[in-house]
């Protein structure tokens, strides 16, 4: 590895340690990422953003670290340093390898982590899905919470950009007036809120690390709608280990679609109509 002068040096006064070398890694779509040798011998994940929205890399570092509290929960990297434009974590050494055994033990962790609950439905601080601004100030029940904080932001959005044709806008509303028959009732869970596949790295120490957080208390079906959205290697065993650890209200599978009309509508926004359509289209089966 060579070493970006400029990167290093921002990553020293972070950390008080010298930084050896730096390379580019490649996969982020909104930060850059580049890995970090340290004079100490660890490796790192340094993270920067020009011109990164206020509070953007310290939402991270924070719910991160929220989640870390949790004892035998899911597995995250350290968080080594953080900053207005940047935040500096541990590496996570990624495997080709997705064995059975890696999926049950994540299923485990994902009902611990859940299971350690929140004070409240939403956080004390917002946060970001993406580069998107993400509300998190707290309501008195997951449906309004849900339907204020996360479904309506991102349909008015969606709409404002164009991404979602008006009879898909109506059928995710008449859904949204039935949130507080169609949700059960369960006290606020410990959610990663950006759970989909991209964000759980498999580790060359044979465990999933989650990574990229939009921390919240929120319900616990939600994480998993994600999951299911964009899909997991072993899916049917993590959710099989979960439901074990953390039995699951009857009929979740039936209420998944209601809870991935939110990642969908984000996704309207960045990317265009095609998920407003099928976000109509999953919601008309709830209207």
């Amino acid at each position: 590895m060579a070493r970006q002068p400029l990167v290093a040096r921002r990553a020293e006064e972070l950390l008080g340690s010298s930084v050896v070398a730096t390379s580019p890694v490649a996969g982020g779509d909104i930060a850059t990422a580049t890995r970090l040798r340290l004079s100490s011998g660890q490796t790192a994940l340094m993270k920067t953003l020009p011109h990164a929205p206020e509070g953007f890399f310290e939402a991270e570092a924070a719910g991160l670290r929220w989640l870390s509290e949790v004892d035998g929960g899911v597995p995250l990297p350290e968080v080594l340093g953080a900053a207005s434009d940047c935040v500096i974590l541990a590496w996570v050494e990624q495997s080709a390898k997705t064995p059975v055994e890696a999926a049950v033990t994540f299923g485990h962790q994902l009902a611990t982590t859940h299971r350690a609950g929140a004070d409240g439905w939403g956080l004390d601080q917002d946060g970001f899905i993406g580069r998107l601004p993400l509300p998190n100030r707290t309501a008195g029940s997951w449906a309004e919470f849900y339907a204020i904080r996360r479904v309506l932001p991102y349909l008015k959005l969606a709409r404002d950009r164009g991404a979602i044709e008006e009879a898909d806008a109506a059928a995710v509303e008449k859904v949204v007036g039935r949130l507080t028959d169609l949700l059960p009732d369960e006290a606020p869970s410990r959610l990663h809120g950006d759970l989909w596949n991209g964000n759980c790295l498999w580790g060359q120490d044979l465990t999933i690390h989650v990574i990229d957080p939009a921390a919240h208390g929120g319900h616990r079906e939600a994480d998993l709608a994600m999951l299911h959205l964009f899909g997991l290697t072993h899916l049917p065993r993590v959710m099989a280990a979960y439901d074990e650890a953390h039995p699951l209200a009857d009929g979740w599978e039936d209420r998944l679609g209601i809870h991935q009309l939110f990642p969908l509508l984000v996704h309207a926004c960045m990317f265009g109509g095609g998920y407003g359509a099928r976000a109509g289209t999953l919601a008309a089966r709830y209207a």
